[in-house]
């Protein structure tokens, strides 16, 4: 059995993993939806530094398409993107109200805004083998790691390392970051 000083830190830093999180989710009609276990999953799986609010809207592909198209220059809907509080002002999707800015929270406790096109989802768990619900999973832990910062397309590999790690955690097999280099 692992002892000593770094064994503590590691079970510490899992035992606060996510306790900082919260987690909302909702419909882009700011409609609250219940994802059995989507967050409650977020909260445990993050990394410690994942402190503060995050909002996560399950939106359709059209209004993915659009806000790729308007802040990414990308007219094709994609399957996440993230929406960090401290780069906007952005569409703002916290209780699910579309709004300029960063609303109610602040930039220290407000970190951003997930949006996962619902569709786009669908299709790729059905491809992958797995349930929707495992697709949501992947993503939002996808959308949560770019709000804290991580680019995998400029990191060589940070982003990728955490994210499998993260992944293991959770209990989930493949990410994101993979399936695009096949």
């Amino acid at each position: 059995m692992p002892d000593g000083p770094a064994f503590a830190r590691q079970k510490a830093a899992r035992a606060s993993a996510g306790r900082d999180l919260s987690v909302s989710v909702a419909d882009e009609h700011g409609r609250r939806l219940a994802v059995p276990g989507l967050a409650a999953w977020l909260r445990r799986v993050a990394p410690a530094r994942a402190k503060g609010m995050v909002s996560i809207a399950l939106v359709s592909d059209a209004r993915v398409r659009a806000l790729n198209r308007t802040y990414r220059r990308k007219n094709h809907a994609t399957d996440v993107l993230s929406f960090p509080a401290e780069k906007g002002p952005y569409p703002f999707f916290a209780n699910g109200v579309p709004k300029k800015g960063y609303g109610p929270f602040s930039a220290g406790t407000f970190l951003g805004d997930i949006v996962i096109a619902r569709g786009v989802a669908r299709r790729q768990a059905r491809e992958a083998g797995h349930s929707e619900a495992v697709e949501l999973r992947i993503l939002a832990l996808h959308g949560l790691l770019h709000l804290l910062g991580y680019d995998h397309e400029r990191d060589n590999g940070r982003m990728s390392r955490l994210e499998r790690r993260l992944r293991r955690r959770g209990g989930l097999h493949e990410g994101v970051i993979e399936r695009a280099r096949r």
